[in-house]
């Protein structure tokens, strides 16, 4: 019979867990918990690891916990510390104890893994730990001598982009710290500007997780309304153990809800793979690329039961996630058949303190028949970046705005969907993929095109982790539907220098000069007939369009079908105020153009995985809801609102 498990923080663990005689810790309660059950957990702040040793049986007999309703409960990773000296110069000293931190100092273990990025040799390397000024992080800066002297800035350096971005509060960047780690105690120094340390709420990363399982296979967890903070997370590139603050660690079916999820040193929800299919391998062994042990994690994960019935089907929804250092959700493998819906997502890695090729606000690996549907993003470095075996994947009712860059999808191969975004930010997508559908969405920045003819990567059988087969990336074999394209008139808006120039136009003109259909494409392929692995070469796919709509300077390709091209200027902005979240819109003239209702019987099936566009059961696909959740029926003017772009104002939030 399911019970009633009950925390708080004036209780104890020797007690019965009811309303009357409450346990002290949570993790307690884990250790008591069987499916079915509910802990719920009383206000105040809980300093611990919670470590769930069994989970549900199904949807229906879940182990659930809760924050007691209206109650704030706050669990945490980090420890408050007391007894800062005054060193002089507006430095402050403390040494803590290295018995504070069990089997693992943070401030002693390096930010470090796969796919992370050494610019150069002597370059400080950051660390795990991080110290807290009323629940604000600090910088960590090189040496003693750096706390004294931090700089203020006004603005850093993306490191992908290679173009500067403003610092919202610049005089926070001088709050800075430095640890020195001895045999028996770890000495902190730190510059608080003009705050008492002792007399303000000071804590200093201890645990390397929140809300984590040890064992694999805990599955049905529910984790509710609660406030999750303050994690040393490692580094969580697609080849590691890809630790989070909060999440499963290789298990099925957990729902994370309606929580204030923050400063994860690198990722705050992780619903990732495990280290037995590989652990940093490429860094750590330095024999093989990182690509290569890639390819092998994904059939290491077959072998141990990488499948629907055992592993993803998770929610992650109506949670605010911010301030990490590398993700707010992040996920390799154990992704597959999960929504992640209807979050808040903002201030993800903009402290720009280290740096890697796996930063995101969500950045996921085979994110196979996920839904992403009606977050906000917004001022982060990235803001959704999906990557290998994207396929059954749909990116709906999103806004974006005031990223570096909103929509990155590379070297997949579909059929993925993105429909009814709105995209604001100046690089509205990056497309490094194949087989994707684009329809109704609004896009205020540039669209990229890239081949990737140097690696293949997998594709599935339709609605399975079964590998199907691997190919290159050739671009092309997309499809643009009835989007409104509103950037500026720029050539070229995004070129890292390190991948060279890439295709990046406002409008589709990235596209100029590709075939207009599959038999338009395997003709040309004819006439070049030179045996057949060559066949095919490095010419790009057929590009599918119609209803399009262009204003403020953007381009459509040169084989566009019918576009709208508009002389006038538009105006989007995504407006916060105290009555709520607003997008303001006006495209004048945009409604002209009317589309009737997409779905997948609409979109050709994609070439080289020759799948169709479908529902994740196999259904028929049905663009049939606009960005307010409103239902659309008949006809409908092109971009991502029903009601059309002309003078709209209209509440996100």
């Amino acid at each position: 019979m399911a019970i009633a498990i009950h925390v708080s923080v004036h209780g104890s663990d020797d007690a019965a867990g009811t309303p009357d005689a409450p346990l002290r810790t949570i993790d307690r309660a884990a250790q008591l918990a069987r499916p079915g059950d509910t802990v719920t957990v009383h206000a105040g702040t809980y300093r611990e690891w919670v470590r769930p040793r069994r989970g549900g049986r199904s949807e229906d007999r879940r182990i659930t916990y809760q924050a007691a309703p209206g109650e704030h409960v706050r669990i945490t990773g980090s420890e408050q510390v007391t007894g800062w000296e005054p060193v002089g110069g507006g430095v402050w000293r403390v040494e803590v104890p290295n018995t504070l931190f069990g089997e693992v100092n943070p401030f002693a273990v390096e930010i470090d893994g796969d796919w992370i990025v050494r610019p150069g040799r002597d370059d400080p390397k950051k660390h795990l730990g991080a110290v807290y000024l009323d629940g604000r992080r600090l910088l960590e800066v090189a040496s003693v001598d750096a706390v004294a002297s931090a700089p203020r800035r006004t603005e850093l350096v993306d490191d992908w982009t290679g173009t500067t971005v403003p610092v919202p509060d610049p005089d926070w960047t001088q709050r800075v710290w430095h640890a020195e780690v001895g045999a028996d105690v770890t000495t902190i120094h730190a510059g608080f500007g003009d705050a008492d340390p002792n007399a303000a709420l000071v804590e200093i990363n201890v645990r390397p997780t929140v809300f984590w399982p040890t064992d694999h296979h805990v599955d049905f967890i529910t984790v509710r309304g609660f406030e999750l903070a303050q994690a040393a997370t490692q580094w969580a590139p697609p080849t590691a153990n890809q630790p989070g603050l909060v999440g499963p660690n290789w298990a099925r079916g957990w729902v994370i809800e309606d929580n204030d999820i923050h400063d994860a040193t690198c990722s705050a929800v992780s619903l990732g793979k495990e280290a037995s299919t590989g652990d940093n391998y490429a860094s750590d062994r330095g024999d093989k690329p990182g690509y290569q042990y890639q390819l092998e994690s994904v059939f290491a994960a077959r072998q141990i039961g990488w499948d629907r019935e055992h592993i993803g089907s998770h929610v992650v929804r109506r949670n605010r996630i911010h301030h990490c250092g590398q993700n707010a959700v992040v996920g390799h493998l154990g992704c597959v058949f999960s929504r992640i819906e209807d979050n808040h997502i903002h201030d993800i890695a903009n402290d720009r303190e280290f740096y890697g090729h796996e930063i995101a606000g969500i950045k996921l690996h085979a994110p196979i028949d996920v839904v992403i549907a009606n977050n906000r993003i917004h001022d982060c470095s990235l803001g959704i970046w999906l990557d290998w075996q994207t396929q059954g994947t749909r990116i709906t009712r999103n806004v974006l705005w005031d990223n570096s860059r909103d929509l990155f999808i590379e070297v997949s191969h579909g059929p993925y969907v993105v429909d009814h975004n709105v995209l604001a930010s100046p690089v509205s997508v990056e497309n490094h993929s194949q087989g994707g559908a684009y329809v109704r969405n609004l896009l205020c920045g540039t669209v990229g095109l890239k081949q990737m003819l140097d690696r293949a990567t997998p594709y599935h059988r339709p609605h399975s982790t079964q590998v199907a087969g691997y190919a290159i990336t050739l671009t092309g074999d997309d499809r643009w539907i009835g989007n409104v394209f509103a950037g500026g008139d720029l050539d070229v808006a995004y070129a890292p220098t390190s991948w060279g120039r890439i295709g990046s136009q406002t409008g589709t003109s990235a596209y100029d000069g590709y075939p207009t259909s599959l038999e338009q494409y395997l003709t040309e392929m004819g006439d070049r007939w030179d045996g057949d692995h060559n066949r095919f070469a490095s010419r790009v796919q057929p590009y599918w369009s119609r209803g399009n709509v262009f204003v403020g300077g953007a381009r459509p390709a040169d084989v566009e079908s019918d576009p709208l091209v508009l002389d006038g200027p538009a105006r989007v902005e995504v407006v916060t105020t105290d009555d709520g979240v607003w997008l303001e819109v006006d495209v004048p003239g945009a409604d002209a153009a009317v589309l009737d209702l997409v779905t997948g019987t609409d979109l050709p099936p994609t070439r080289l995985v020759g799948a169709d566009f479908e529902e994740p059961d196999g259904g028929t696909l049905r663009l049939d809801t606009d960005l307010l959740g409103d239902s659309l029926v008949g006809t409908f003017p092109a971009g991502p609102l029903a009601g059309g772009l002309t003078g709209a104002r209209v509440r996100l939030a």
